[in-house]
């Protein structure tokens, strides 16, 4: 299934994620480049919700850009396998090995990405249409991190994710991620 298909089928978990499937279902409509960072105005990228064995941290990186921490990812790049993008970004981004709990959609989001400088080159403001995976890891295993990437990655508590080191728009998306995956562990879907 491509990925519009995969949207227009994900069943949202509230009235913000209902309005992020159709403002995402309204650039498949615009844009023939929105998986690519060509298109200026926005593209889709991939993030994973890393969590531990026992449900109770996830994992994040410390993002030059917002100088904050957030959960790993990273543009698609032209690729339409979004889970294969989260799951390599988490092993480039941490050097962890994750365990795909499940090979849909978990969650979406649409974030404000700020005009930065990046490489030498100026990225103007633009949006990342976000999908995120439900994703595994050893939380005893040994964390590296790329200088280029990121200023760190830690396990953090669920307390923690919307803490004020956390990146101000991501806090409510982690909030969304942990009531979420607390709804479907308690129905065990």
């Amino acid at each position: 299934m491509n990925l519009r298909e995969q949207i227009k089928n994900y069943i949202p978990f509230d009235e913000t994620e209902e309005t992020i499937k159709n403002y995402m279902l309204k650039w498949f409509d615009t844009f023939n480049d929105i998986l690519t960072r060509e298109n200026k105005f926005g593209h889709f990228a991939s993030s994973a919700f890393v969590v531990n064995k026992d449900r109770t941290k996830m994992l994040v990186v410390y993002h030059n850009i917002y100088d904050a921490w957030i959960f790993p990812g990273g543009h698609a790049d032209g690729e339409e396998n979004l889970l294969s993008v989260a799951v390599r970004e988490v092993e480039e981004e941490t050097g962890l090995k994750t365990k795909v709990l499940d090979d849909s959609i978990f969650a979406i989001s649409a974030s404000p990405i700020v005009g930065h400088i990046k490489r030498g080159k100026y990225i103007p403001a633009h949006t990342h249409l976000d999908v995120v995976y439900l994703l595994e890891a050893d939380d005893k295993e040994m964390l590296v991190f790329r200088e280029d990437e990121s200023k760190g990655v830690k396990w953090i508590t669920f307390e923690e994710a919307t803490g004020d080191n956390i990146v101000d728009f991501i806090r409510p998306v982690h909030k969304r991620l942990i009531k979420k995956l607390n709804v479907k562990e308690s129905t065990n879907l």
